[in-house]
């Protein structure tokens, strides 16, 4: 059963596409990596159109960028995961100089997993949000 997870909106302070930009290719979000718990920056890998993390539980996870809509969505998909799931990062213009972001998990999930899963799922996803808000895009 497909079950979709949102974040909360968030404010971004820079033009939509300095941040389009900067999220579609994935070697220029290394700097994501010091905003992350110290015991997990070793624990992920930047590439240009993919990103291989170990997330406990879970274990290894690698998603790759399989869409671009610029300047406004880049969906990902898992390339491996004991759960696959794609991912999307909404970009709306609130300004010239700055813009909103969501983002959106769908994955398959049947009732037992996802009752698992769902709090630290929608956790873990603003937690990701924070972290691309707090991002710099120049």
């Amino acid at each position: 059963m497909d079950t979709k997870y949102e974040s909360s909106i968030r404010e971004i302070p820079y033009p939509q596409e300095a941040v389009y930009h900067r999220l579609s290719d994935l070697a220029l979000s290394e700097e994501v990596r010091d905003r992350l718990p110290e015991e997990q920056r070793e624990e992920i890998i930047f590439e240009n159109d993919s990103i291989t993390m170990s997330v406990p539980p879970v274990g290894s996870i690698s998603i790759r960028i399989c869409d671009r809509e610029a300047p406004k969505t880049i969906k990902y998909e898992t390339v491996s995961s004991p759960l696959p799931f794609n991912l999307w990062v909404q970009l709306l213009p609130v300004t010239e100089t700055s813009c909103k972001m969501k983002l959106t998990i769908k994955a398959d999930l049947n009732p037992f997993v996802r009752g698992m899963i769902s709090k630290p799922l929608q956790a873990g996803l603003e937690k990701l949000a924070d972290a691309i808000a707090a991002g710099t895009y120049e």
